[in-house]
């Protein structure tokens, strides 16, 4: 077992949460990257800024979907982007994939040579938390499915399908259309599921115990069980547009804001 190094992207402004999970790593232990197309203001003291560029052009966002008039990425491409951005460092052997909102109580300790990924929902997968060696299939399906165009996966549900097909009718040729996540979550379930390799999965709690509820890492609450509990290794926070605020005290977001708070 290795204490691999973090990476991950970022693009536009880091928020004030932001700027605390990536003390949270540093402070586990961690050499923590964040690539990006412009230097970023305000990173921690200690994180390093990483050309964005030479891992996955710019130009590639414009098969997820077309820029504005300002050339101003639009609607969910920074997601998506990053999506196929994460599976380029995994090819590169660069280290283990934390989403910038993942909270660290403690380092995190992966195999080089299995996959590590955490469930997020029960039949699905999280890939805010994700390591895979680079001759992994789920990897070398990403670098196949990136030669393409239209970046139509070979692993789309049913439902997925359906869907594309009446987008088509209506004049989309943009598989990236028919749903915000396709090639995130979903897609590294389906993919690890026809790798075999589900079994790799950590619980649920191990990254995702607040996940889906935001209101238990922000509002005023007994956290207490969360800290305590030696089976959650960090806490992915999921935002929802609340990334600027102030810590409430009381809550977990004030509690992380005082153990890791800039020296």
């Amino acid at each position: 077992m290795t204490r691999p190094d973090v990476v991950t992207f970022w693009h536009g402004p880091l928020d004030r949460l932001r700027q605390l999970c990536l003390r949270s790593q540093l402070a586990a232990g961690h050499k923590v990257t964040v690539y990006s197309f412009e230097p970023l203001a305000n990173l921690p003291d200690g994180v390093g800024n990483a050309e964005a560029e030479a891992v996955l052009p710019h130009s590639f966002a414009e098969k997820l979907r077309p820029t504005g008039p300002d050339g101003v990425w639009r609607d969910w491409t920074t997601l998506q982007f990053s999506d196929f951005f994460r599976m380029r460092l995994m090819a590169r052997n660069a280290g283990l994939w934390l989403d910038a909102d993942v909270l660290l109580k403690k380092p995190v300790e992966i195999d080089p040579a299995k996959p590590f990924f955490a469930w997020e929902r029960p039949r699905q997968l999280g890939n805010s938390v994700l390591y895979l060696p680079p001759d992994d299939a789920i990897v070398t399906a990403f670098a196949d499915l990136m030669r393409q165009d239209e970046l139509t996966p070979d692993w789309l549900a049913l439902r997925h399908r359906l869907t594309f097909a009446l987008h088509r009718l209506r004049g989309s040729r943009r598989v990236s259309d028919i749903r915000v996540a396709l090639y995130g979550p979903a897609a590294l379930t389906a993919l690890a599921r026809r790798a075999g390799e589900l079994h790799y999965a950590l619980p649920k709690k191990s990254f995702y115990a607040v996940h889906a509820e935001p209101s238990l890492f922000f509002e005023p609450s007994d956290f207490s069980a969360l800290i305590a509990d030696p089976e959650i290794t960090g806490l992915h926070i999921s935002p929802k547009g609340r990334g600027d605020e102030r810590p409430v005290p009381g809550s977990l977001y004030a509690w992380a804001a005082e153990r890791f708070a800039e020296r």
